[in-house]
């Protein structure tokens, strides 16, 4: 079996990888379209990418490539814990307070926001691909005497020498990463996880209460909904999606009850996945 996850080798997503299928053969693709387009053709057997962060909430490059460019079934979650820290180049530690720009994904800099306001105001901060694809440039170009916000398996994988450790804004900050795989996969023994159902759900349009009539399906048959998120269809101003996320594994009668009734309203639902999800601590 071989996973797919968003490369290079450290990041957040191998992190996860790690935690859950550490038997299996490791393939670092350079962007998130890249790992699922791997599944697509065949070149993996899974791929492993972010979803959420409590902090940033969806990592919305996820969701619009999942329910716009292709069609691949959601077979499970990994939620880790996000610690970051601030790392140089070991011949620049004794002068990273001096530091000339700072580099890490997006997310990662957003999570750390207070931390470099208030040490780094007048620094630049720039956004790349990955954490760890932050790391090797540091590394890489030990005379830019840059900083590079990663994890610590980054920091030992490339040499980095962590300054500051745990700059994360909120101490309980963790990611989801959704399994995407057009096959059953065999996961290994865990105790810690329990089911989510996810659908995408279209409202008719122009009627007035839709949303309201579309959680009332959900409400009188006590089915729990732990995210109710809307994103745009990409075909016009306030024309919008919502993903919905059901604290249950699909059973027989509670789910496609409530999907019959949906569509009967005129809704469009289409189901995402229905899965296990597996805390990491």
């Amino acid at each position: 079996m071989k996973v797919g996850y968003l490369g290079p080798k450290a990041t957040f997503s191998g992190i996860a990888v790690n935690e859950v299928f550490p038997k299996f053969d490791h393939e670092p693709y350079r962007t998130i379209p890249e790992c699922m387009d791997a599944v697509i053709n065949h070149n993996v057997n899974l791929a492993v990418v972010p979803m959420e962060n409590t902090i940033e909430g969806s990592v919305n490059i996820t969701l619009d490539y999942l329910t716009h460019e292709v069609q691949i079934p959601i077979v499970g979650e990994i939620i880790i814990p996000i610690k970051q820290h601030l790392m140089v180049h070991p011949s620049n530690q004794d002068k990273w307070q001096d530091v000339t720009k700072i580099y890490s994904h997006s997310h990662a800099i957003a999570q750390c926001h207070k931390f470099l306001h208030k040490n780094f105001t007048n620094v630049a901060v720039e956004s790349i691909s990955s954490t760890a694809a932050a790391v090797e440039m540091i590394m890489a170009n030990p005379e830019w005497n840059v900083a590079a916000i990663a994890n610590d398996l980054a920091a030992k994988e490339y040499g980095a020498a962590i300054v500051q450790k745990d700059i994360h804004d909120f101490d309980y900050n963790h990611t989801s990463f959704v399994i995407l795989s057009e096959n059953e996969i065999p996961y290994p023994s865990m105790d810690t996880f329990h089911y989510k159902t996810t659908l995408m759900v279209t409202l008719p349009s122009d009627q007035a209460g839709a949303l309201h009539q579309v959680l009332s399906a959900f409400a009188w048959r006590r089915l729990n909904l732990s995210k109710i998120e809307s994103r745009p269809m990409k075909t016009g101003i306030g024309n919008y999606f919502f993903i919905i996320d059901i604290e249950m594994k699909l059973d027989d009668v509670l789910i496609p009850g409530a999907i019959a009734e949906l569509e009967a309203l005129g809704c469009g639902v289409k189901l995402l996945g229905s899965y296990p999800s597996f805390m990491v601590e």
